[in-house]
């Protein structure tokens, strides 16, 4: 049976990533600052601050003492701040670049010394359209999605040759949440529908190594490019 680690778990694709992948016989773990928040779906809940590395060390110790090395590790964390370039607080630029990208690094580096040895596995990371385009008024997210996209794409050219699947999703629209306000000016299926995003994910999974991708862009049919 196949064991799946997500961090950085919330309520919404995490949560379908989740029911998706025990719907098909994965044992699922989900880690969160709030696992409380967790407890209605079909996992272990784990407390961890993917910024700290002790926390994300107790994480994949929490899972491996309970049924193994992962399979598959999702990081699907960011934090976000916005606002006028000259008016960022550097403090928050500083928590967006950890939350975005150096927890990614701790989570990825902690999957990475578990599956060399075995041999196998899978390492994801959850992009946004800031992963390739800089917005304005939103430059510290894109560093940190950049950074995360960089990071991906170097290990994947590292690790794939040891049988490490790496893959960096850029998720390139809107994702639709429960009584989201956008969703009647877009129609049932104008929003990135996180049910059909987690299938996405599942099917990069069991490609074939001949023939793996790093990158998956996803958008709804809607939006401009």
């Amino acid at each position: 049976m196949e064991t799946a680690l997500i961090v950085g778990a919330g309520s919404g694709l995490s949560a379908s990533l989740a029911r998706l992948l025990e719907k098909e016989g994965f044992r699922v773990a989900l880690a969160a600052r709030n696992p409380e928040k967790l407890a209605a779906l079909p996992a272990l809940a784990l407390r961890c601050d993917a910024t700290d590395a002790s926390q994300v060390e107790d994480s994949f110790k929490a899972v491996e003492a309970k049924w193994g090395v992962p399979d598959l590790v999702v990081y699907n964390a960011s934090y976000r701040v916005r606002g006028p370039f000259v008016d960022l607080k550097p403090e928050e630029v500083k928590k967006t670049l950890e939350v975005s990208a150096f927890a990614g690094f701790l989570v990825a580096q902690a999957a990475a010394k578990r599956m060399l040895p075995r041999g196998s596995g899978a390492i994801f990371f959850t992009g946004a359209s800031a992963s390739i385009k800089g917005y304005a008024q939103s430059a510290p997210f894109a560093m940190g999605k950049f950074a995360l996209r960089g990071l991906a794409q170097s290990m994947a050219r590292e690790l794939a040759p040891k049988n490490i699947h790496v893959a960096h999703f850029v998720i390139d629209g809107g994702i639709r949440t429960q009584n989201d306000q956008r969703a009647p000016e877009r129609g049932d299926d104008g929003m990135l529908l996180p049910d059909e995003i987690a299938k996405s994910y599942l099917q990069v999974y069991r490609q074939h190594r001949s023939a793996w991708s790093w990158e998956l862009e996803l958008r709804p049919w809607v939006e401009k490019f």
